[in-house]
């Protein structure tokens, strides 16, 4: 093996020789956890390093010694592979012996572990009597102990068997139940537990053996005036045939008497709080008559339900503002009803308490505690729930709704509170018998008010009467509007404060009905913005305004938080089962009225106001606008609310809740195509009012006089051009007000009435002579013209440097520019091709020299098509000139 010296001793001074001194290590060296390759080799090389730093620079590079010192490492490296590998295989070797001596272990203890296996079995079956002869002793003290066991049993029966033929001799012909009464007056539970047993079998005898006292009713002392015993039946040979008494008689009595005794211990005991005697008299009674008698005992007179009996006509509390609260669908619920509550945190308090006596006292305790938790439930809670609801449907059907949820969740709380607490296994968790039962008296507590679909039609109609009184004033002007008279006679006949008085009147004998109560018919009143009826109605209270008839985000909001409160209720308090088909309701009524009879019947009254404007003969009044920015964000919501909220909860059932998705979505696409349909109608009014400005254009404008032309040049543009760009601004602040902000409705809308306008502009400067100072307004008027549109938000194709919009720019150019001017700028377009005809309505893309003539390359440098720039170029006065007809004839 390789000597273990450290490299350390390499930093020592070399000897001066003609070569370094070799490197020596060993596998220690290595073996470190600090060992690093790159410190090893310049280790390995520093020797020769230092020396040639001593010698100076100027020496050549002499490789001989690094080459003979890695050399040398390399060998060394070598013997210490193959020293390792010898230890390798040495290491190897022995752990090759080891496990083999492992598994020769193993098999060994494997052997021995058998045989003493082997051996415990043969000494149990010699323990049982079937193995060994030296194991006959210990299986005849078994056999013997069995039977010694058996013949005391047998004994112990006979015995009994003796005492109940005793007893019922005594009980058949003298009447005698001394021996019972002994067993019933000992002190000891087991002599009145056996005198209850031998009672309930000296029944089953009587029965048998005597059944003239079960079947002839007229045979007990009752139906008799007879007091002394009854004399024996004889048959034909003098023998008697039956008891001489009326054995069941005696019996029962001894049994009311025994049963009767057993309650009032046990009631003396209860109150001097001896569990132990309680807990005796229950289980004779137990075995008595199951124990129905005590437990009925336990639990009628308990001072809880004795306090309670006197509290039942207690009137529900709370002062009238917490009901008014409770029936206000805008504020928020005021909780659970005082007295109501006060119930639950004390039966809370007795059901904890009782619970340990129960369970000290009975031994089946759990029978027990789940009569007393049925007894609390089903006279108490249900007695008290019963009032409450009572009193809130007496308010309103929303105040109903609240109560029964508030109700529902405090009893549910007390529950869980009783299941934490474990009741008689606390401080275990409670048994799963006992929680079956609490659950099943807050289920049956409610069963009455879930029964098939009248919670969720509840729930529809305190909606519904919300919705339509929120709704009442939209509803009443928009019908006023569609059943306004069109005829002077019919005007004169009905007016439109008749038609909303007739409503009012109407919906006022709605509610006056018995289906609302006079607090709900305030607050749908209220909700609708009308005042109470009295004895003198002002006609100004009736009157309507154009707001009335416009849509109000916060009325969405309104619905929707009125919506929410109800689906959240319903999952309180609803089967889970049930909610795809109730959400799916309330789905319904949610499209119907929002959607189709708030959001559409308002675009329907913008539709036709923008129908109407197009063959207007003044300004378009853009008003209607006013509803689709509150139609656009009430739609979100309502998506929001439906997609958030409802559609998710009826993913359990695929098919209703793709019914939901294509009945919501049909019903956006309408409104979408209403809004749709609005944008394009004003599109078509900006237009038609652009066109009658046009229209209204002076046919001298761009040919001004020689005498006027000073004072027409001082003009920044002319009076339509004016009058159409102070238009054109009005409708986009009215648009930017009227639509949300960050859509692409705006924009939509905007480039369409800019694409519009230019067709317009472009058909328009084709009608009217120029001359030269009039070409100078031309340039004026277009200049303004496109710096107006490109203020606007665009498409950027269309608003760009190059774009249609610059067309408009190229045709003012026109008509200012010389002949030689005009010359050069065709023939710059002739030679620039397409570059400046980028994005023309009219196609000028494509290049000139494919397919066309030098003419129409020539017209699509200025984006426009040879006969458009043809048409510009006559209207100019010098067209008939020789330099202009050169121009003309390079166009044909």
């Amino acid at each position: 093996m390789p000597d273990s010296s450290s490299m350390s001793s390499h930093s020592a001074q070399p000897s001066r020789t003609l070569y370094p001194k070799a490197p020596s290590f060993s596998l220690s060296d290595f073996s470190s956890r600090d060992f690093i390759v790159k410190d090893f080799i310049e280790s390995l090389t520093e020797s020769v390093i230092s020396q040639r730093r001593s010698a100076g620079t100027n020496q050549p590079f002499d490789p001989k010694p690094l080459i003979r010192t890695f050399e040398h490492a390399q060998h060394r490296l070598n013997e210490l592979s193959e020293d390792l590998e010898i230890r390798e295989n040495e290491l190897s070797a022995a752990v090759r012996r080891a496990e083999a001596q492992h598994s020769q272990n193993l098999n060994t203890f494997g052997r021995k572990l058998q045989q003493t296996i082997q051996s415990f079995q043969k000494l149990d079956t010699s323990l049982n009597g079937a193995g060994l002869s030296n194991g006959a002793d210990g299986s005849m003290a078994v056999e013997t102990g069995k039977k010694l066991e058996e013949l005391d049993r047998q004994r112990r029966r006979a015995l009994d068997a003796h005492f109940l033929i005793e007893c019922w001799d005594d009980i058949s012909n003298r009447g005698d139940v001394s021996k019972l009464e002994n067993l019933r007056r000992s002190n000891k539970i087991d002599g009145r537990l056996r005198s209850a047993h031998i009672a309930r079998q000296l029944l089953r005898i009587s029965q048998r053996l005597d059944p003239k006292s079960w079947n002839d009713i007229s045979s007990t002392p009752s139906n008799k005036q007879t007091t002394g015993p009854v004399s024996p039946a004889l048959n034909g040979d003098g023998v008697e045939a039956g008891p001489k008494t009326n054995t069941r008689e005696i019996i029962e009595k001894f049994s009311e008497t025994l049963e009767k005794d057993l309650l009032k211990q046990f009631d003396d005991f209860y109150r001097k709080a001896n569990f132990e005697g309680m807990k005796e008299c229950a289980s004779v009674l137990r075995d008595f008559n199951g124990g129905a008698s005590v437990i009925a005992l336990f639990v009628n007179q308990h001072q809880f339900f004795i306090d309670r009996s006197q509290l039942v006509a207690e009137e529900v509390s709370g002062d009238a503002e917490t009901w008014e609260r409770l029936a206000d669908p805008d504020a928020d619920p005021p909780g659970v009803e005082p007295s109501l509550q006060s119930l639950v945190d004390e039966v809370k308090v007795v059901v904890q308490d009782e619970s340990a006596i129960i369970r000290r006292a009975f031994p089946y305790y759990e029978e027990v505690l789940a009569r007393f938790l049925q007894r609390v439930f089903q006279q108490s809670i249900q007695q008290r729930v019963e009032m409450v609801l009572d009193k809130a449907s007496s308010v309103s059907s929303l105040a109903f709704l609240r109560c029964l949820q508030s109700s529902r969740n405090a009893i549910s709380t007390l529950v869980e509170d009783l299941k934490a607490h474990g009741l008689t296994e606390s401080p275990e968790p409670i048994s799963s018998q006992t929680a079956s039962v609490l659950d099943q008296q807050l289920e049956e507590l409610f069963v009455p008010y879930f029964a098939g679909t009248s919670y969720i039609e509840r729930e529809k109609k305190n909606l519904e009467d919300l919705y339509t009184s929120l709704l009442f004033k939209f509803t009443a002007f928009h019908s006023r509007r569609k059943k306004a008279a069109t005829t002077f006679m019919a005007s004169l006949a009905k007016s439109g404060s008749e038609l909303l008085s007739s409503a009012k009147e109407a919906y006022i004998n709605r509610l006056d009905s018995a289906d609302f109560t006079p607090t709900q018919k305030r607050i749908l009143l209220k909700v609708a913005g009308l005042k109470e009826p009295g004895e003198t109605t002002r006609q100004s209270d009736m009157e309507l305004s154009d707001e009335d008839g416009q849509l109000s985000v916060t009325f969405a909001k309104r619905m929707l938080r009125w919506l929410a409160e109800g689906v959240g209720r319903g999952l309180e308090l609803s089967v889970s089962s049930e909610t795809p088909r109730d959400v799916s309701t309330l789905l319904n009524l949610l499209l119907s009225t929002m959607a189709d009879g708030y959001v559409e019947v308002a675009l329907d009254m913008s539709l036709e106001a923008a129908a109407s404007q197009e063959s207007a003969k003044s300004e378009p009044d853009f008003s209607y606008l006013d509803n689709l920015r509150a139609a656009i964000t009430i739609t979100h919501l309502m998506l929001t609310c439906i997609h958030t909220v409802l559609i998710p909860l009826a993913a359990s059932n695929i098919p209703m809740r793709r019914d939901m998705e294509k009945r919501t979505s049909v019903a956006v696409n309408r409104i979408e195509d209403k809004i749709n349909g609005i944008e394009q109608r004003t599109i078509d009014v900006v237009l038609a009012w652009v066109s009658r400005l046009l229209g209204g254009q002076r046919r001298n404008d761009f040919r001004p006089k020689d005498s006027d032309v000073s004072a027409w040049l001082e003009m920044l543009q002319t009076p339509t051009c004016d009058a159409i760009c102070t238009f054109l601004t009005q409708f986009h602040n009215t648009l930017q007000t009227s639509l949300p902000p960050g859509g692409t409705n705006i924009q939509g809308i905007l480039t369409e009435v800019a694409l519009g306008i230019r067709s317009q502009l472009l058909e328009h400067f084709k009608k009217f002579p120029v001359n030269g100072p009039g070409g100078l307004m031309v340039t004026k008027d277009m200049t303004r013209y496109v710096n107006l549109l490109k203020s606007w938000d665009l498409d950027e194709e269309v608003k760009a440097v190059g774009g249609v919009l610059d067309v408009l720019l190229e045709v003012g150019s026109l008509f200012v520019v010389g002949p030689e001017a005009l010359r050069e700028k065709l023939r710059g377009g002739q030679a620039s091709g397409t570059t400046g005809g980028r994005g023309s309505s009219h196609g000028a893309g494509g290049q000139a020299n494919q397919g066309g003539s030098a003419a129409d390359a020539a017209a699509k440098g200025v984006g426009l098509s040879v006969q458009e720039v043809r048409a510009y170029v006559l209207r100019r006065d010098d067209s008939n000139s020789v330099a202009m007809q050169h121009v003309l004839n390079s166009l044909s």
